[in-house]
């Protein structure tokens, strides 16, 4: 049976996903190759609440909405795909499950390899027309993976551990 949002969970969808586009598009660092923000916060609390596939389509709404209003690139469907991806992911590692170090390291993990070392870097090449192993796209993101990992894995769990996901629970997100 297919589940329905009601209209508290699109309220709170609606929320995080303004608060995404303010950290990944407002504050944020950017350049053609490389983006460094703290978008994937409400990311995490979407995948949590929600669950993977709505996790995912909010992520994707968030990307519309953001290049819409702020675009600082052409548009490029791979990185919608990115976002939907990543909101899954966070919704397979976190919906309804316990918050804990092992599961936010799989996560960041996971989103690292697949999207940041995989994916972003043959959409980068396809849209500027560089090659794949071209050291302007792997340079800033080995160095951004490198630093940025432990400090994702710390946020994703600090993030995870600390919001009362009971409490903004208790009125059902879901119509049966």
């Amino acid at each position: 049976m297919k589940k329905q949002l009601t209209a508290h969970s699109i309220a709170i969808m609606g929320l995080l996903i303004a608060l995404q586009i303010v950290l990944s598009r407002i504050i944020a660092i950017e350049t053609p190759f490389l983006k460094i923000n703290a978008g994937f916060i409400p990311m995490i609390i979407l995948g949590a609440l929600f669950g993977p596939f709505w996790a995912g389509t909010a992520n994707v709404l968030a990307d519309f909405v953001g290049m819409t209003l702020f675009a600082r690139a052409p548009f490029f469907w791979g990185f919608s795909f990115n976002a939907f991806v990543e909101g899954a992911i966070y919704g397979f590692f976190f919906y309804k499950k316990e918050m804990t170090l092992k599961r936010a390291i799989l996560a960041t993990t996971t989103i690292t390899l697949l999207i940041s070392l995989c994916l972003t870097p043959l959409w980068l090449a396809l849209m500027y027309k560089v090659p794949l192993f071209d050291w302007a796209i792997w340079g800033p993101r080995l160095i951004k993976t490198i630093v940025g990992f432990p400090i994702r894995v710390g946020l994703t769990y600090l993030v995870g551990k600390n919001i009362p996901y009971q409490e903004m629970t208790k009125k059902s997100l879901f119509k049966a």
